[in-house]
Formats: C-alpha cells, sequence, structure tokens
C-alpha cells in the first residue's frame, strides 16, 4: 500500500482542530478512526496491480544522438476502472541528463476491459543496447487516498548504432572517385590499373597511353582510357586495446575509429571493392566477413553498435596473425590503432614485416587537437612548459610515423573530425596510384 499526500493533507488538518479544543486520545481517535477506514476502502476499490497485462512495440534500433519511441500497450482485465501513475525505467544513459523523470513517468485511466498505449520517447547519450528495467504501476482508489503499487517486467531492447557523423563527406569523395572511375573529364592512369576504353587523342593526354595499334586502323590517333581496379579487398582492423578508451575531446578514440571506419566501407563498396571488419585486443571482439556490397555497411554498423574499449594492452602478435587469416591474398589492411610510441615500438613495429610482406597498410590515428594548442602556448611560466610538453608528444608521434613509413606503411594522422575524411583521402590515393 501507497499512502498519497492527500491522506497527509486530512489528517493534518483533522489534528488541527483535536489539538486546539480537546487534546486527548479519544479526540485522536475520533479523528483518524473515518481516515483509516476511507483508507482502507480507497485501497479496496483501486484496480489490482499483478493482473495487469503489457506489450511492447517501437523502435528496435537508433542512430546515437536520435530519438526513438517504444510504445507500451497496458490492458485492465479487471473490473475496475484503473486510474495509475506508470514509471517505464530504462537506463540512465537513454534520455539526455535531466530529462528522464519527464520522459519516462505517465498517467494513465483505463476503464475495466480495456487498454490504452503509452509512447516513451528515448534519446540515448551512448553506443550499445538499452534494455528496459522494470514498469512500475501505481494505482489510486478513487478518493485518492490510497493505492496499489507492483512491479512488471516487459522485456525490450533498443540497439543504439554508430551516428556516422562523416557521412557529409562522402559526396564529394565519391566525386573524386567517379573522376578516377573515368566517368568525368578527367581521366587517371596508374599502374595496375584496367583497361576501359579508346577515344580521340585531345592535346594534353599522356603520350603513354596512345594505342598505336588502333592508331593504325584508323585516321586519327586513338588513347587508352583507365579506371582503378575493381574487386580489390579491403580489411579494416580496429584496435580495442585500452589507447582506444582515452577521450579526445567530448569523442572516445574508439568512435572516432569508428567513423572513419563506417566512411571507408561506404566509399570503397561504391568503388566494387570488398569490405571486412575486425575488431581486436586480445581476442576478436566483432567481425563482419564475406558480406554482399549491399549488405556491409548495415552489418558492419550493427557489429560496431554494442562494441566497447577493453582495458588491456592489445596484443600485436596475435593481431597481425588474426589480420593475415582474414586476408588470405593480397588486401589494403587499415589499421585504425594509436601512434603512441611504446604500444608501436614495442608491440606493432616487430611483427609489421609479416604484414607488408604480403599487403598495403594504412595506419590511422586519432590526434589530439589540445596537444597542438600546447604547442602553441606561450605567455606565462606555465604556457612554456605545456607547449614544452605538447612540443615534444608532436615529435614522438612523426617520429613513430616516420619509423612506419619506412617499413612502406602509409600513416594518417589526423584530428576526430578529420580522420574520417583523410582516411578516404588516403584510400582514393592509393587507388589512383595503382597500390591496390
Amino acid at each position: 500500500m501507497a499512502l498519497t499526500g492527500r491522506t497527509a493533507l486530512l489528517a493534518a488538518l483533522g489534528s488541527i482542530p483535536v489539538g486546539v479544543l480537546e487534546p486527548s486520545w479519544a479526540g485522536i481517535l475520533a479523528v483518524n478512526a473515518p481516515l483509516v477506514g476511507a483508507i482502507l476502502c480507497d485501497y479496496a476499490l483501486a484496480a489490482p496491480v499483478r493482473t495487469l497485462q503489457f506489450t511492447r512495440t517501437g523502435d528496435t534500433s537508433v542512430r546515437l544522438g536520435e530519438s526513438a519511441e517504444v510504445q507500451l500497450t497496458v490492458t485492465n482485465p479487471s473490473p475496475r476502472r484503473l486510474r495509475a501513475q506508470l514509471r517505464d525505467a530504462w537506463p540512465p544513459s537513454s534520455w539526455i541528463p535531466g530529462t528522464e523523470q519527464a520522459a519516462s513517468r505517465h498517467t494513465v485511466t483505463i476503464p475495466a476491459g480495456e487498454r490504452r498505449r503509452i509512447a516513451t520517447m528515448l534519446r540515448p547519450t551512448r553506443r550499445g543496447d538499452r534494455h528496459a528495467e522494470l514498469v512500475t504501476v501505481r494505482s489510486y482508489g478513487p478518493l485518492g487516498l490510497a493505492a496499489r503499487q507492483g512491479n512488471h517486467r516487459v522485456p525490450w531492447t533498443v540497439r543504439v548504432l554508430p551516428p556516422f557523423t562523416s557521412r557529409k563527406h562522402l559526396p564529394s569523395r565519391l566525386a573524386r572517385l567517379r573522376e578516377l572511375d573515368g566517368r568525368t573529364s578527367v581521366l587517371t592512369r596508374g599502374q595496375g590499373t584496367e583497361f576501359d576504353s579508346l577515344r580521340e587523342y585531345v592535346p594534353g593526354d599522356d603520350t603513354r597511353s596512345i594505342d598505336w595499334r588502333a592508331t593504325a586502323r584508323q585516321t586519327t590517333v586513338a588513347v587508352r582510357t583507365w579506371r582503378p581496379e575493381r574487386d580489390r579487398h579491403i580489411l579494416i582492423v580496429l584496435d580495442t586495446g585500452r589507447t582506444s578508451a582515452g577521450r579526445v575531446g567530448d569523442v572516445p578514440r574508439l568512435d572516432a575509429a569508428m567513423d572513419s571506419a563506417l566512411l571507408l566501407t561506404a566509399l570503397a563498396t561504391r568503388a566494387g571493392d570488398r569490405v571486412d571488419l575486425l575488431a581486436y585486443d586480445r581476442r576478436i571482439r566483432a567481425q563482419v566477413q564475406g558480406r554482399a556490397a549491399g549488405d556491409v555497411l548495415p552489418a558492419m554498423v550493427n557489429a560496431l553498435a554494442p562494441l566497447e574499449p577493453e582495458l588491456v594492452e592489445t596484443d600485436a602478435r596475435g593481431l597481425s596473425a588474426a589480420a593475415l587469416k582474414h586476408a588470405p591474398r593480397r588486401s589494403l589492411i587499415v589499421l585504425l590503432t594509436s601512434l603512441d610510441a611504446a604500444p608501436i615500438e614495442e608491440g606493432l613495429l616487430p611483427v609489421l614485416s609479416q604484414l607488408t610482406q604480403r599487403h598495403t597498410v594504412l595506419v590511422a590515428s586519432v590526434a589530439d587537437p589540445h596537444v597542438e594548442q600546447m604547442a602553441d602556448s606561450r605567455g606565462t611560466l606555465d604556457a612554456v612548459y605545456e607547449a614544452a610538453a605538447g612540443t615534444q608528444a608532436q615529435i614522438q608521434r612523426r617520429r613513430t610515423a616516420e619509423q612506419l613509413q619506412r617499413h612502406g606503411v602509409t600513416v594518417v594522422d589526423a584530428t576526430p573530425e578529420n580522420l574520417a575524411p583523410a582516411v578516404a583521402d588516403a584510400y582514393l590515393a592509393l587507388k589512383a596510384a595503382g597500390r591496390l
């Protein structure tokens, strides 16, 4: 049983004349006995809570930053009218802080034998699966003095997907891809590219593209046009070890790496290439392999949604072995990891030759813009120390990048908002150079 504020108010109002006119146990009993009787009667007339029936419908997935609607249908099979307050509980990260109480609480009135549908709006602030908690119902009697209360478990899961904020960069990269593919007036040629068609020579064309046999068969000079090779294999490897848990601004490094992986996947599938995903620290955390071009991006988004960093040191040898196993023939391996000196020098560099001997390797890392701000600090003693620390950190990252480049690795080091387009540009540059 739950008592309401109305009950307390009536008890207080009845105690005032008793305390003034007749302060005795008899006076208190004379006031409270009718009130207790009214409370018991009101409780008995309240609709039962245990017999209520619940079903859920609504969204099962939503992108981070967007809203999802989950509908809860409440059926009242009892012969009494249900007057209730209902709390549809979800984890705190299902709402923007401060909005939970207004979004999760509902007031319902359901006549006997009828049903009502209520909607709970979720706006999650973190990726992953959000599971519905208990539905708490407080059923009031007609006088509003007492209420029955009970809990029901009505399972439902909403998967919060990565936001894919870099999608805005896709049209411009697709335009560059069309230029490489020979569908615009800009025609390119690189080592390893595929022959596309013949056309008439115009001043400014590369003379190496002249097809002399075709020219001999006609009255004009003919040149070959080229397009990048298709059906290349790309393996995106996400390092989910401890370094991916660090936050750069308001974005975890892992989330920025995911955004880059999604943009590269969308671009590469449009280019006719096959894309696989591997998330690894000491074991495989997520995997997408062998999907058709139209299915790979949704499958990757779904696989990345529940992925969280693990506070362990990444096993570089295990990562290299897993990458080689998932890339049996020559591929582009895109490793999204940290450029911190210790993990690279002690972990990745000793096993890097195993990857570069058979594959083209691109290493992408999230740079902290605050380090650049520190390096530019001046004016006070503390600012000078910050500038020294920031400059030293930048020098270490450049030195690490140069070590990787000496092994034939393409390195991308950019801030979270610039990492995804920078990785896409590096992919297009490799394709234009015929290195895929």
